[in-house]
């Protein structure tokens, strides 16, 4: 299986808080999976935890390499820009990943927040979702418990996976 890409300060171990969540489900693809990761507009639509998603100067609704975006999660008024935007082929993974920033000073929190969206054998799909963050808020995430990162990255990943399956069921209608 493949994993994450990590830029240069953000690698897991050596940041404040670190979190990472997977699911491997049968019966969806990575076809399945990513119109609804890579169009920050939907995730509102499946996922509690994101709110009031703007996209800057982009007519497009997929995120792409270079893109600004702003949106709410974890009471964190997130501005973002997307790093990496790879579309799942037959052989190859998915690949979604943007730094986020909210803060000055004391309050500054840094994210690196990826996705892996790979297609398995037996028609099954693996989704990780991983994120690195840095700055005593990251710290105080760290040490929160339970932990929201985890709990609210689980529920992503559940909201994906049942907004995916319900796509899927309405275009065989």
């Amino acid at each position: 299986m493949n994993e994450i890409i990590w830029p240069e300060g953000y690698l897991p171990g050596l940041t404040e808080d670190f979190v990472s969540n997977e699911v491997i489900v049968a019966g969806l693809t990575a076809s399945d999976i990513w119109p609804l990761l890579s169009q920050a507009a939907k995730w509102p639509t499946y996922y509690s935890n994101s709110a009031n998603v703007i996209c800057y100067d982009h007519a497009e609704p997929h995120l792409k390499v270079g893109m600004r975006f702003y949106f709410e999660t974890f009471g964190f008024p997130v501005e973002a820009q997307c790093n990496e935007h790879i579309p799942p082929t037959s052989s190859s993974p998915g690949r979604i990943a943007w730094h986020g920033w909210a803060g000055e000073g004391d309050t500054r929190l840094d994210v690196h927040h990826a996705w892996l969206i790979e297609d398995l054998s037996q028609g099954r799909v693996r989704m990780l979702t991983q994120e690195t963050q840095k700055g005593k808020p990251a710290l105080e995430l760290a040490h929160a418990k339970p932990n929201p990162m985890i709990n609210g990255h689980q529920d992503w990943l559940d909201g994906l996976v049942n907004a995916a399956r319900e796509a899927k069921e309405a275009s065989q209608v």
